[in-house]
């Protein structure tokens, strides 16, 4: 059975930072009992790792002059090579913190249209912000063909937003699905009947987004696939603007429901319109290949956990509506 010396010796080097930080700080303040309250110990404990200290490398470490210790010419030789990694390790916790605020700051560009903006994001950039105030962050209004051709230039990061077709080089993950409505004044003709139809649609002026965009792109393809004619009475962007132009009875419109609050409901006659048209969603869209920076993911884990990580960006693109 081993004696109880090698025990007590391998168990010290098993934490060689304490009786190290105990040996710098004596050598700094010239005193046990000084070290110890600037370590929060107890004397005897400092005493105890001096001594364990001094039996490992065999050699004095301290002598007394006066009422002060002084490093000897080995404790000299072993503060030198001692003091930087204590310091070094006492730092660590706020060199790390310094650290990962160091990734937590620099830009993050995303391009978004107006409703997208407008509606989804004021949360999820809220609480991007909260949790990375560092982060410059600058979101880019465009439509989706001109976020899209953002994404590709770089100017970007991620498209929030809504496709119908996705090029070959970009990824597209949808998180959202909205559902399309009929938005009518509350006295409009089309608010009563039982069992609408688009041909009951058909006959009234729609006032629809341009034509580059996606609504008016869905609106048109939905009706031509189904043989009904139709009729764009007024183009205009921004689905307020369209809402307040359908309230003062300028015509009707077909919309998201992501735009529609309370207020909408009473002042709007609103009905959904899924037997006809899909659902519309957002989501996320990405370059191909392209190694997105920490910033870009944790944007990405606020609107949804995980995001692309099951498919990955070399895949094929959803083209989900």
């Amino acid at each position: 059975m081993p004696d109880a010396a090698p025990l007590r010796r391998f168990s010290y080097k098993g934490d060689r930072l304490k009786p190290l930080r105990a040996f710098c700080q004596v050598t700094r303040l010239g005193s046990v009992s000084r070290a110890a309250e600037a370590l929060y110990v107890s004397q005897p404990a400092v005493t105890q790792q001096l001594q364990a200290l001094e039996r490992e490398l065999g050699v004095r470490l301290f002598e007394r002059s006066g009422r002060r210790l002084l490093p000897t010419r080995e404790g000299e030789a072993l503060y030198e090579l001692a003091r930087p990694l204590v310091e070094g390790l006492d730092a660590l916790p706020g060199a790390f913190r310094r650290q990962l605020a160091g990734m937590d700051a620099g830009e993050l560009e995303i391009a978004a249209n107006s409703s997208t903006i407008l509606y989804l994001l004021p949360r999820i950039v809220e609480a991007f912000r909260r949790q990375h105030p560092e982060v410059r962050l600058r979101l880019h209004n465009t439509i989706s063909a001109d976020g899209t051709d953002l994404l590709r230039a770089d100017t970007v990061e991620l498209v929030v937003g809504s496709m119908l077709d996705v090029p070959a080089d970009l990824a597209y993950v949808p998180v959202y699905a909205f559902t399309p409505m009929l938005i009518t004044p509350r006295d409009h003709p089309l608010a009563s009947v039982p069992r609408l139809s688009l041909a009951d649609i058909s006959k009234h002026g729609l006032i629809l987004p341009p034509q580059r965009q996606i609504t008016w792109r869905l609106v048109d393809l939905v009706f031509h696939q189904a043989r009904v004619p139709y009729t764009v009475s007024l183009e205009v962007g921004g689905w307020e603007v369209i809402k307040q132009y359908v309230a003062m009875g300028m015509g009707i419109s077909i919309v998201s429901s992501i735009c529609l609050d309370n207020d909408d409901h009473e002042r709007l006659a609103i009905r959904p319109l899924d037997a006809w048209f899909p659902a519309r969603s957002y989501g996320v869209v990405v370059r191909k290949g392209k190694l997105l920076s920490p910033q870009a993911r944790a944007f990405m884990d606020l609107i949804k956990p995980d995001l692309f990580v099951r498919r990955g960006h070399d895949e094929g693109g959803h083209s989900e509506r």
